[in-house]
């Protein structure tokens, strides 16, 4: 059974921007999320050398910025340990924010978004405050609020090397009247780490703990750790196999209890990441043979809605929309 009361609540938030239609991570891509329907931005933050909190997928950043190409960085070049896991490349670390804005980024993903990759060296790496001045400059464009939603990505490791991300994030959003119960633009902030999330309570805005579909995360999908998430945050980002499985047979599955036991704790549910490429679709969900081309997805949004999320993590955000739309008007 739908749930009714669950559907104007439903939240598009632009996955790194429209990033299923441009490089993700810039400006350019979070201004289309938006204007394709996207309610929040959100936004990947790690900290350059001299503290500034910019947005990138990961603190490596020799996949998403033309940096590998440019010699007088070439030396930068090192292997890093985060998290338990070596990285071989360039670390927003080791560069100042100045050297950051010489870069342009580049599309992470070109065998499966070869669109997306003529943008190459369009466009600058941008900051969190020129973020926030773009949410609320769309904000006034639209006619509506767009709000951001940023992660602190590694903050554990982030500390670790002297660069922790809360300390600069909040005072960032106090600064720009985006902390307690009215911000200027709606605000999420989100991490896989509790730890980091609680450093971040003292803001008073939503916080969403992101789940991965292993261990350590699996503890906290039980109603016993949805009651300890509801202790630091006001939501979940699961994995989307966490509420809707795929089957052996490739198709998608019945709903999990996931929802409806978080919703029970008093947690919205937002479930990552929804992409439209045949790439990432279940088997039964694609069209063809060609991983660029787009599948079947608006069944995919509707199994989801109708699983009573809150919101949805979107590479497209277009189609997220009309997929609401279609759904709201069956609803």
């Amino acid at each position: 059974m739908r749930r009714n009361r669950q559907l104007p609540h439903i939240k598009i938030i632009s996955h790194r921007g429209a990033s299923g239609h441009r490089p993700e991570h810039t400006l350019a891509s979070y201004a289309l999320g938006a204007r394709y329907g996207g309610d929040f931005i959100e936004v990947d933050l790690v900290a350059t050398k001299d503290g500034h909190l910019i947005a990138r997928h990961e603190p490596e950043i020799g996949h998403t910025t033309d940096v590998a190409s440019r010699p007088e960085f070439a030396d930068r070049r090192r292997t890093l340990t985060i998290d338990g896991r070596e990285v071989t490349g360039f670390f927003a670390q080791d560069f100042t924010l100045e050297e950051i804005k010489t870069l342009r980024a580049v599309e992470r993903l070109p065998e499966v978004r070869p669109y997306n990759a003529e943008h190459d060296g369009q466009y600058e790496i941008p900051t969190l405050e020129e973020i926030i001045d773009l949410a609320v400059e769309l904000t006034e464009q639209l006619g509506r609020p767009i709000g951001i939603y940023p992660e602190t990505k590694h903050p554990a490791y982030h500390e670790s090397v002297g660069l922790e991300l809360e300390p600069p994030l909040i005072a960032l959003l106090r600064e720009r009247g985006l902390s307690g119960p009215e911000p200027r633009v709606p605000v999420f902030l989100q991490s896989f780490e509790a730890d980091s999330l609680r450093k971040l309570r003292e803001l008073e805005v939503p916080l969403v703990f992101l789940l991965g579909a292993e261990e350590p995360w699996l503890r906290y999908t039980t109603p016993e750790g949805l009651a300890e998430v509801a202790s630091f945050a006001d939501a979940i980002g699961p994995a989307k196999s966490l509420v809707v499985p795929v089957t052996e047979e490739g198709g998608l599955g019945e709903p999990t209890s996931l929802v409806a036991d978080a919703h029970e704790a008093g947690l919205l549910v937002h479930p990552y990441t929804f992409r439209s490429e045949n790439h990432f679709l279940p088997p039964k969900l694609r069209n063809g043979d060609d991983p660029t081309a787009y599948g079947s997805f608006a069944a995919e949004y509707d199994a989801f809605f109708a699983a009573g999320v809150d919101g949805v993590f979107t590479d497209h955000s277009r189609h997220a929309f009309l997929a609401r739309e279609v759904f709201l008007e069956q609803g």
